[in-house]
């Protein structure tokens, strides 16, 4: 047996043997649905590894990249939700718009704005605080949950809720003025 073929199979041992506990950590993170795409990406970029033999643990730096792929994932999902009409777009769509459905189109396009702004004031907000806003606000995650995942206090986790709600509002009403 080779040196690639020993490697190879170490790697598919510790991540048989880690796999529930990948699981775990990245279903904090990302979505279910997302879930196996991003184990089996872990598993991809262990193995693409050019020299395994300098990993010390494999076990931590096969949960740190599923940890780094799904903040990957996460921050993908923001810049997506962000893309949206601009306003000279949004002007061109009223400018052609007529009939009974042109106030339904209209309040689409208007919620659409509204909602790209919102995820300008969520890119605004520091790092870490932004992490935190987005996994309690978009994701779900209790505050307990993701006080454990990034090692933070309970007390930390609600304060940058708190502030990123706070920053968020004082954005959007600053639009509206």
């Amino acid at each position: 047996m080779t040196t690639i073929d020993s490697n190879k199979d170490s790697v598919l041992q510790v991540f048989s043997s880690l796999r529930t506990s990948l699981v775990r950590l990245v279903s904090t993170i990302v979505p279910q649905k997302e879930i196996d795409d991003i184990i089996q990406e872990t598993y991809v970029r262990v193995c693409q590894v050019e020299h395994p033999s300098q990993i010390r643990c494999q076990r931590s730096f096969m949960l740190k990249v599923a940890r780094n792929l799904a903040f990957d994932y996460v921050k993908k999902a923001e810049t997506r939700l962000a893309t949206t009409l601009d306003n000279a777009e949004l002007q061109a769509l009223q400018d052609e718009l007529e009939g009974p459905e042109h106030d339904e189109i209209y309040a689409k396009v208007l919620a659409d704005q509204e909602f790209s702004h919102f995820c300008e004031a969520v890119r605004r907000l520091p790092a870490q605080c932004r992490k935190v806003f987005v996994l309690k606000k978009v994701y779900g995650h209790t505050q307990k949950e993701i006080a454990e995942y990034l090692n933070l206090s309970e007390s930390t986790v609600e304060k940058h809720v708190a502030y990123g709600i706070k920053h968020c509002t004082q954005y959007m009403l600053a639009l509206e003025d």
